[in-house]
């Protein structure tokens, strides 16, 4: 009997509450949860032990199956204090040793099976990127959000997708594709991909000027490099073609016109007059100087001139289509308090000319602006 063995003398009866943790201390199992948790099998054991009280036959192979042999051994009265005290040590130390490899082998498990998962879901993209279908439905994906298009009609998705492709590879499109995309199929033909049109052709022009030297392909590569919302571009080659033109009017005006534009899209608006100028007084019946010097003008806040040069540019053969589309341009472009100034004055001239001003929408004007 543990009472008469004199092993637990003067040890008393249980302590409550936090003396569960000090009895699993004192036993050695303090690295075994149930020891110190209430209401646990194991910690029911050691209240017994230390109460004095003999086990059950069911306690007992409790703890040989729990493999706490030394502590049984005690309990029982088969060893004194220091001898379960030096093996109840070794059994914690083989017992948290063996948690230890547990946990490791558990650690490594769990790592062995996330590295099969992403191996799996690697071989799987992998899969995927080498689908031929799939591969086609990405590309063509990833072509219309460079290009800003979403839906494409069934019937044009074929010469659309052909299209993106050939612009996307750097190839220019020929003549009737461009036409049919302006007019057939109009929700391809987006900002995006009318920017990234007349960059090619600006290239393929400034190519063909650096080899011929004709002024016009200077002409017409500056006005597709201001197209393609690269105006230094064309203030580049408008530059070196002035250098090489001569003085024959005709080409010079042009080349002037457009660097013209180009220093007006750069927000250079007095050097822009100025070719203006020029430029009229090399070709005073064109007017293509006039329109320039029309939003210039009214772009330097001399609404009066800009009007003058307007109406004479329409006397001159401009189209009061063109020119009302360079006036919305010049509006989208203007801060509110300028926009305003512009729109009223032009009102104030000739109402019934620019009617379509009374009806121009402010707030869609700042979101294009923007």
């Amino acid at each position: 009997m543990l009472g008469s063995s004199g092993i637990f003398e003067g040890v008393g009866c249980l302590m409550p509450g936090s003396s569960q943790t000090g009895l699993a201390e004192k036993y050695l199992v303090d690295d075994l949860p149930g020891a110190a948790l209430v209401g646990a099998r194991l910690n029911g054991i050691l209240q017994k032990i230390e109460a004095g009280e003999t086990l059950t036959s069911l306690a007992q192979a409790f703890l040989t199956s729990g493999g706490l042999n030394s502590l049984l051994a005690l309990a029982t009265g088969q060893i004194d204090r220091p001898a379960f005290e030096e093996a109840a040590a070794r059994e914690r130390s083989t017992r948290i040793q063996s948690a230890k490899d547990e946990a490791d082998r558990v650690a490594a498990e769990q790592a062995r099976k996330a590295e099969a998962i992403d191996a799996a879901v690697k071989a799987r993209f992998a899969a995927m990127e080498n689908d031929p279908v799939l591969r086609r439905k990405r590309e063509a994906r990833e072509l219309r959000d460079r290009f800003g298009i979403g839906f494409i009609e069934t019937e044009h998705y074929p010469r659309a997708m052909r299209l993106l492709k050939q612009v996307a590879s750097g190839n220019r499109l020929a003549p009737e594709d461009v036409a049919w995309l302006s007019t057939e199929a109009v929700d391809c033909w987006t900002d995006a991909l009318q920017q990234a049109w007349h960059r090619l052709e600006a290239e393929e022009l400034t190519k063909a000027w650096e080899e011929s030297r004709d002024p016009w392909d200077a002409v017409n590569a500056s006005a597709h490099w201001r197209k393609a919302d690269e105006p230094q571009q064309a203030l580049e080659v408008t530059e070196a073609a002035l250098g090489k033109a001569g003085r024959s009017p005709k080409p010079r005006s042009a080349l002037l016109t457009t660097r013209g534009g180009a220093m007006r899209d750069a927000g250079r608006l007095t050097e822009a007059r100025t070719l203006g100028l020029e430029a009229h007084e090399l070709t005073p019946a064109d007017f293509r100087p006039c329109t320039l010097l029309g939003a210039v003008s009214m772009g330097l806040g001399d609404l009066a001139a800009g009007y003058e040069w307007y109406a004479k540019a329409e006397a001159l053969g401009a189209e009061r289509r063109a020119i009302d589309q360079d006036l919305r341009a010049l509006l989208i472009r203007s801060e509110p308090d300028a926009r305003d100034r512009i729109r009223h004055y032009l009102l104030e001239q000739d109402s019934e000319r620019f009617a379509w001003l009374r009806n121009w929408n402010h707030k869609i004007a700042a979101t294009h602006r923007r």
